[in-house]
């Protein structure tokens, strides 16, 4: 069944979506090199945080494709994938502050991004809205 522009969700790469996407995909760039570097040469040192900074590298990359994809698909993995970076955030940067000896090396998102001008508190914040706003439109009558 097709859907009809006015049902049709609004493109989430498009317009502010560009910028969006661009600044997923710097942070994507970045925690996979940091993750790497990390892992490659300092591992022992603090597996956890350099593991979480992984995994934050990963969900940065898939956030980055299902926002500029758009799309159905794209779109429900995009809410999944910046909902995991909103709650990875917040749990890891409230262990962080509140216990600092459970992370000996910050990760992407220790005290809540700190090392990155709190851009990854902010950035799950402004995708989850930008992914409501383009979302599915009601019909008008």
């Amino acid at each position: 069944m097709a859907e009809s522009p006015s049902t049709r969700p609004g493109e989430t790469g498009a317009g502010f979506g560009r910028l969006l996407v661009a600044v997923y995909a710097v942070f994507a760039v970045s925690a996979s090199a940091r993750a790497g570097v990390q892992i490659a040469t300092d591992f022992a040192a603090a597996p956890v945080a350099y593991l979480l900074s992984g995994f934050a590298a990963a969900v940065y990359i898939v956030a980055t494709v299902a926002l500029a994809r758009g799309g159905t698909t794209s779109r429900r993995v995009a809410v999944v994938a910046v909902s995991v970076e909103m709650v990875g955030v917040l749990v890891v940067g409230l262990i962080s502050v509140l216990v600092p000896a459970a992370f000996p090396e910050a990760t992407v998102w220790s005290q809540f991004g700190a090392g990155y001008g709190y851009v990854p508190l902010v950035l799950p914040v402004v995708g989850l809205w930008w992914l409501r706003r383009t979302g599915l439109r009601r019909p008008r009558h």
